[in-house]
């Protein structure tokens, strides 16, 4: 099972965070592999929430639909695969860090992309998308330093 890991700092209180990570479309705001997400159903989310997007990886375009399995506002939000192509499990684990948040990040994909791409391109895609996730996480902390309305109840 392929899996990429990493971390950022984003200067803004952990539950500020989360509300931001949490809403669906949000995805694309800091993901450049997004093409675009939506929550499924009403708000709040909560156990159980779906969020329908599509994804660009390596160049190919796939639809997915994610659902919440685990909601613990502020420190862990974890989403499962369940319609598309790929099989994967995204987990979000926030902790305080001095004046703000420490973002740990994991991709779990349970076939890698070799099913899609072919055996061979697994090594290479699992890089090409560790390189990804590091950019939009630095995104993700620029953006939310930058802009002090995201993630508040109000904005």
């Amino acid at each position: 099972m392929p899996t990429v890991e990493e971390n950022v700092y984003i200067a803004r209180p952990p539950q500020e965070v989360f509300n931001f990570l949490s809403k669906g479309e949000n995805i694309p705001v800091w993901d450049s592999s997004a093409v675009h997400a939506e929550t499924v159903g009403t708000e709040p989310v909560a156990v159980g929430t779906r969020v329908k997007g599509a994804s660009k990886v390596v160049g190919r375009k796939f639809d997915w639909t994610t659902e919440v399995i685990e909601f613990q506002p502020p420190t862990r939000f974890v989403s499962s695969s369940v319609e598309g192509k790929l099989e994967f499990t995204v987990t979000n684990v926030l902790e305080p860090e001095g004046d703000g948040t420490r973002l740990n990040f994991r991709i779990d994909a349970a076939s890698g992309l070799g099913g899609v791409f072919g055996k061979l391109a697994d090594r290479f895609v699992e890089q090409a998308q560790a390189r990804t996730v590091r950019a939009n996480l630095e995104t993700l902390a620029e953006l939310l330093a930058e802009h002090p309305e995201y993630g508040r109840d109000d904005g």
